[in-house]
């Protein structure tokens, strides 16, 4: 998952001169191992409102990149419409199991998903099933 272990280091070296069997001046060496500007292996919080059910495809696409843990606030979609609510629940936990994640309601308004790095932490008086 580490996608670079050294950005921009530098390093003193010294070389050894086989002419006159001389050590020479110390050099400095620069690596620069940066892998991809672009993707970033760092861990996202990211919010969504749940407004219709067509709001769950891009919680889908998000948590199958694997790098976001996403806060979903439901009471939009389930002051309009429970049976749509439902079924976007329902949509989001079969993706959850294909890629090992986890998902838990907390409070009226709000459901947590994160992807297969994370856990969720339930104890008996805080868990909410999300199958009501």
């Amino acid at each position: 998952m580490m996608k670079k272990l050294f950005s921009l280091k530098s390093f003193k070296r010294k070389s050894f001169d086989e002419e006159d069997g001389s050590e020479a001046e110390d050099e400095y060496v620069e690596l620069n191992t940066d892998m991809d500007h672009g993707t970033s292996s760092k861990v996202m919080v990211r919010p969504f409102v749940l407004d219709d059910f067509s709001d769950v495809k891009n919680v889908l696409e998000v948590l199958r990149d694997g790098y976001t843990i996403c806060l979903l606030n439901i009471k939009p979609l389930r002051e309009k419409d429970m049976v749509e609510l439902k079924r976007a629940i329902n949509k989001l936990k079969k993706t959850i199991e294909a890629i090992g994640g986890d998902i838990a309601g907390f409070g009226e308004d709000y459901i947590v998903v994160v992807p297969s790095f994370a856990g969720i932490y339930r104890s008996g008086a805080m868990s909410k099933d999300l199958d009501e």
